[in-house]
């Protein structure tokens, strides 16, 4: 059997087997995201004392959890577009904490005031 998939396939199982693994390596990506912003956070946490914090830490920490949730609302709606609906699996694998998950998709201000903008 050859292993060029192009010699033994329509033009349109070609492309469909190309979107396909965009498609993969786009859930792959968002996933690294996720997971590379769940770990800042973790770090953030382990290096500060989260009571009697400072404001500027207070603030900090507010902005890991806000691109937290950012990295899973975008991982959560590329799973979805592959057709994967359930979310719990990725809350309980990625151990994503209730705040992120409370503002999962949120904007950041400075996200919003560009949009509103435009």
């Amino acid at each position: 059997m050859s292993r060029d998939f192009r010699f033994h396939h329509t033009p349109v199982d070609v492309l469909n087997y190309e979107i396909a693994q965009e498609t993969a390596s786009a859930l792959g990506r968002m996933g690294r995201a996720l997971e590379k912003a769940l770990a800042a956070l973790q770090e953030f946490d382990t290096a500060h004392q989260r009571s009697g914090a400072p404001a500027s830490v207070q603030q900090a920490r507010r902005a890991l959890v806000m691109q937290a949730g950012h990295a899973l609302w975008m991982f959560v709606v590329q799973r979805e577009a592959c057709g994967l609906r359930d979310s719990r699996a990725i809350m309980r694998t990625y151990h994503v904490p209730g705040e992120v998950q409370q503002c999962m998709g949120v904007l950041p201000a400075t996200s919003m005031r560009t949009a509103n903008n435009a």
